[in-house]
């Protein structure tokens, strides 16, 4: 059994080395390849019901309820491709047309996967350009916003965390969509 505390000094989570994949099914495995200086939004929240038992004035009791999934933020991306914007158009056409993401961060090596977040049924929401100045050296995309219906976190290897489930995790430096 690896000893995980070694092995996150050894390897440590960090938030400069991740990539983007993105896989539109039917379109393309690989909807272009970029790379951001952001990602932020991988979130989920639970509601929590809150009942109180008439006559107990003193306790109430919480239940868990629906999850809901925030949306990908990526920002100041680059791409040599137009592939991010035919897909935003391909929606308005095919409304029902989504894609699986996947996020991936990298240990400081730069190589070593640390985690890998997987959001399915994807659909882009926002894709802003920069603002045009000639004098200026900005990048092609300023920002590009993902809705999804799932979040998971897949570990790299199978371990029991305790919860009476396995996990994967698994994580990539560097941010390339589809590439």
């Amino acid at each position: 059994m690896a000893d995980s505390a070694n092995e996150t000094t050894r390897y440590p989570f960090t938030a400069f080395n991740f990539a983007v994949e993105i896989d539109v099914p039917g379109v393309s495995s690989q909807v272009c390849s970029a790379s951001f200086q952001e990602c932020d939004g991988l979130e989920m929240t639970m509601d929590v019901k809150t009942i109180r038992e008439g006559g107990n004035n003193g306790q109430q009791l919480r239940l868990s309820g629906p999850l809901n999934f925030g949306t990908l933020t990526l920002k100041r991306g680059m791409t040599a491709t137009f592939d991010l914007w035919d897909w935003f158009s391909a929606v308005l056409n095919k409304p029902s047309l989504r894609a699986d993401a996947e996020v991936v961060v990298f240990a400081a090596d730069g190589s070593t996967e640390r985690a890998r977040f997987l959001l399915k049924r994807c659909v882009p929401i926002k894709l802003k350009a920069p603002a045009l100045n000639a004098k200026d050296g900005t990048v092609a995309i300023e920002e590009l916003q993902l809705a999804y219906e799932s979040l998971t976190l897949k570990s790299s290897k199978s371990s029991s965390n305790g919860f009476g489930f396995s996990a994967s995790l698994s994580v990539s430096a560097g941010v390339s969509i589809g590439g």
